[in-house]
């Protein structure tokens, strides 16, 4: 839906894939044209390039936008895209491939003078080379996956004698999720800031940094909650890290959007750890305090515009922060929630943002990831934009799926979290306060009443005067009447 609308915009025709699982989605709906290309398992569907090449030709397309996930960060699917004439919505092919490899990505960056985390220089197969690259590090070390993402083939070790058994496990699970079990050694960064930079490159050389992201608030490595600016930077660092961004998409031929993400430890150092080449799902915070529309850039750039501004004239005002409102049952370990959506209410109002796919009547499926929405709040600092995103939470009501909803308005009330300290291990070091709530201890005539109230939407009135002197007013006098319709 981001990206069609920026298609409207700009006067562009924007045209769907689906598979058979997302015929009723709204990004099926409001495109101009829609072409199914398979059934719901993505191998068959979103991740198979030839399907996707004809629908473009049986279309007649010129341009293909590969989104957030399946093939965006696929350098066969960007070459194929290259091959057919059709413009790639994204970097070229080459940059895809160099910044895949996070162990390819580590030596150039490194040779552009952007700092990398302490590790090994190549990939292996080998536990046993594991263990002996392990040797020059000190402190725990990360077994990482050359390849991929999303916490997959990623394993802390602590306990030197288990590194060849974690590193067989990691090179395992890479294999299975990747095709590729080549992993590497890190040194392992205590409590760190996770922290990106986006990026913008045109085709004429010329690149800016569009300031930075604090991206801390994590689950299973996974980000759920971000913010611009971030607590942590001052303009000097900003500045520094900025630079450090420019030069890693300078170094690797980049064109369009991209994000440089770093690692920031308690001292202000900061360390290169991979890029993300393509848009990223938290942009719309950016959008917020630059000003700059980010995938219309996109698209501007794919068909041979120059960047607009230079450095010098990006500045940030304001501050915003993301929620990513997921289908998840975090009483079962937040597992997916599927199934219908039988009532929505959307927030609104000032400083307000809501990127959603979904709407009333539609099905959450188990096929793909069980986002439904990133909502953004946005105010002159931070301490309105923390308010403003908690109105939002309250106002978002939705039925038929268990969701996240709940989860973020606990973290926004955290005191770490309103003084803005906040690192990577953030929400394990407050599971008790985030992720395990307990059951309030209340009557079942209470739980039976408000399910009443919420059903029959019934709002809190002015408490009633009682009938007479000495008479004491009853408990529904006390608790304040209710009303509906304007009717007690």
């Amino acid at each position: 839906m981001r990206i069609i609308r920026a298609c409207r915009d700009l006067g562009i025709t924007p045209i769907a894939v689906f598979s058979e699982a997302d015929r009723r989605s709204l990004h099926v709906q409001k495109a101009s044209e829609a072409v199914c290309i398979g059934p719901p398992p993505a191998r068959e569907s979103y991740l198979d390039i030839d399907r996707l090449i004809a629908a473009a030709r049986e279309t007649g397309a010129d341009a293909v936008h590969p989104g957030y996930g399946f093939l965006a960060e696929n350098g066969d699917f960007a070459e194929r895209v290259e091959k057919e004439g059709l413009a790639f919505i994204g970097p070229p092919s080459t940059a895809i491939r160099a910044m895949g490899s996070k162990i390819g990505s580590r030596a150039i960056v490194k040779n552009a003078g952007v700092p990398v985390v302490p590790g090994s220089d190549a990939g292996t197969m080998d536990p046993h080379a594991v263990a002996e690259a392990a040797k020059a590090i000190d402190g725990p070390v990360f077994i990482k996956a050359t390849a991929g993402g999303g916490g997959k083939g990623l394993r802390l070790v602590t306990d030197r004698s288990r590194i060849e058994a974690a590193a067989r496990a990691a090179i395992e699970e890479a294999k299975s999720a990747f095709g590729d079990g080549t992993v590497y050694v890190e040194k392992r960064i205590e409590r760190p800031r996770h922290i990106e930079i986006q990026v913008l490159a045109d085709a004429h050389g010329n690149i800016v940094h569009l300031f930075e992201r604090e991206c801390s608030i994590q689950r299973r490595h996974q980000k759920v909650l971000e913010e611009t600016p971030s607590a942590a930077l001052t303009p000097e660092l900003r500045e520094r890290m900025g630079a450090a961004a420019v030069a890693a998409a300078r170094a690797v031929g980049y064109v369009n959007a991209g994000t440089i993400e770093f690692m920031l430890d308690g001292d202000g150092n900061f360390y290169f750890l991979e890029m993300n080449t393509r848009i990223q799902v938290e942009h719309p915070i950016t959008e917020c305090v630059t000003g700059i529309d980010l995938v219309q850039w996109q698209l501007r750039i794919a068909r041979g515009e120059t960047l607009a501004f230079e450095q010098k004239d990006l500045v940030q005002r304001g501050w915003a922060i993301e929620c990513r409102i997921y289908a998840e049952d975090e009483t079962r370990n937040f597992i997916p929630s599927c199934g219908v959506i039988s009532y929505l209410h959307e927030p609104a109002g000032p400083g307000i943002r809501n990127d959603s796919g979904v709407y009333e009547g539609w099905e959450v499926t188990p096929y793909y990831d069980p986002i439904l929405s990133k909502l953004i709040s946005y105010a002159e600092d931070r301490e309105m934009a923390r308010r403003r995103m908690l109105r939002a939470l309250r106002e978002y009501v939705v039925h038929g799926v268990q969701t996240s909803i709940d989860m973020h308005k606990r973290i926004l009330r955290l005191p770490r979290f309103i003084s803005g300290d906040v690192h990577t291990a953030f929400l394990d070091d407050h599971a008790d306060e985030i992720l395990h709530v307990k059951k309030p201890e209340v009557s079942d005539e209470a739980f039976i009443a408000a399910a009443l109230i919420e059903e029959l939407g019934l709002t809190r009135a002015p408490a009633a005067a009682s009938d007479g002197p000495g008479r004491p007013p009853s408990p529904w006098e006390r608790a304040g009447a209710w009303e509906i319709g304007g009717e007690r």
